[in-house]
């Protein structure tokens, strides 16, 4: 994995009403139709918890991001992409909904950048972890970071099977 370099200029920055057109276009290319969320979606996830949906841009193009809310919920279930109601900032874990990294610049240490800062955001919240859900073939990108595989979660969000990691600080 390369690690980004002081020398390539990039913003990392939360993200804003403002971004809704960018992140919705990126998630499309990012996830197939059945998984990925739309813009109705991402239009209450800004609205609900824009300081917990970090964005990195490069030439004024978002180019990766992490979002989630926190909530008072131990595990990541299917009802939380379909509703605001369950975040709640007084909460004690953070939830990661989607991580998302173009295809042009994967594999060359962006999401990692954006997620160490997602984490780095959490523990300054005080929440005790982050939980995540994600195919299996994502599974060692996120142990790199600490989260452990907690197995197969009640989720089956775009008709697949989903693995809970969990990330406890």
């Amino acid at each position: 994995m390369d690690i980004p370099t002081d020398q390539t200029p990039y913003t990392l920055r939360r993200a804003t009403q403002a971004d809704l057109d960018a992140v919705t276009a990126l998630e499309a290319v990012c996830f197939p139709p059945t998984e990925a969320a739309d813009r109705a979606a991402f239009d209450w996830r800004l609205r609900c918890y824009a300081h917990h949906f970090w964005v990195l841009e490069m030439g004024g193009r978002i180019i990766s991001f992490v979002n989630g809310p926190v909530t008072k919920e131990r595990d990541l279930v299917d009802e939380m992409f379909a509703s605001p109601s369950f975040c709640d900032d007084h909460g004690e874990w953070q939830m990661i909904f989607g991580v998302a990294t173009h295809p042009d610049y994967q594999h060359q240490g962006w999401a990692s950048l954006v997620m160490r800062r997602f984490i780095a955001d959490a523990k300054a919240n005080g929440c005790k972890g982050v939980v995540l859900t994600c195919k299996e073939p994502k599974i060692p990108f996120y142990a790199r970071f600490g989260y452990l595989d907690e197995g197969l979660s009640s989720s089956n969000h775009g008709g697949v099977p989903w693995h809970q990691m969990r990330l406890t600080f």
